[in-house]
């Protein structure tokens, strides 16, 4: 089987492509390539927002391969597989980047939890979105019962996953799953809007920002403060924060360099 998995780069944005056709399932093969594309992206200096899209229309990915589960059914040594998909998708979650999901069809299963990983999900007005594990017998493992009760609250992230029942994108955005929603085909181009806006200001602003969120939201407030004092003062030595000030100061536009 050939490459599922590819990236490029537009100006400062990196994109992210997974073309497994039909359903763009969740493999092995799709989890290992998805891990290459976000190392070169995290190291690759130029890049500054990464933005992760699939092919076709009708799925955005709708969840892991269920062809590889009998051979797991009655397996007791299954948690180091386990495991390695939750150091894939947390690579992804922890990228010093910030990043956007484009759901643009069926986001189910892994998709979903794959999606949950991104700080920033736009989902096309026809996406259907949901955790459906429990209908298999099974329940969410790649994530999805500690990201989704973050994101959208205990009771409701307990009713997807109870009911297995997909919300629309309408929905979605209700609850907070979902930052935007936009008409069928324009979930790409408003990513992308979006991305390049982000990728105009300075990396140095952009990572501390996540890393203030990300882990301040899991201490007490007295905590996160502290962070982000610590933060506050790191983001003034860069050179980018001079280059911010001089810039306001002289009514120009900044050229931020990212150090």
């Amino acid at each position: 089987m050939g490459e599922l998995v590819s990236h490029r780069k537009e100006g400062a944005v990196g994109i992210i492509t997974i073309d497994h056709p039909p359903l763009n399932v969740m493999s092995t093969q799709v989890q290992k390539e998805i891990r290459t594309s976000v190392e070169v992206l995290k190291n690759d200096e130029e890049v500054v927002c990464v933005v992760l899209t699939t092919a076709g229309e009708k799925a955005f990915m709708a969840g892991a391969d269920i062809k590889e589960f009998p051979s797991m059914i009655g397996d007791p040594e299954m948690t180091p597989w386990v495991m390695e998909l939750h150091a894939i998708f947390s690579e992804l979650d922890d990228l010093p980047k910030p990043t956007i999901a484009v759901l643009d069809g069926l986001t189910l299963g892994g998709g979903c939890e794959l999606a949950l990983t991104f700080d920033i999900r736009i989902a096309e007005e026809h996406a259907k979105i949901g955790l459906p594990e429990v209908n298999l017998g099974l329940f969410p493992g790649g994530g999805g019962t500690q990201r989704l009760p973050r994101l959208v609250g205990e009771a409701k992230a307990k009713e997807i996953m109870f009911t297995g029942e997909p919300i629309t994108a309408q929905e979605a955005e209700r609850i907070g799953l979902v930052n935007q929603v936009v008409p069928t085909g324009e979930g790409f181009t408003a990513a992308m809007e979006m991305a390049a806006k982000i990728a105009g200001k300075s990396l140095q602003s952009l990572s501390r920002i996540k890393r203030a969120v990300d882990e301040g939201v899991e201490k007490n407030l007295k905590e996160g403060l502290e962070l982000e004092a610590e933060l506050f003062t790191d983001v003034f030595q860069t050179e980018d924060v001079k280059e911010g000030v001089e810039a306001f100061i002289q009514k120009r536009k900044a050229n931020f360099t990212h150090k």
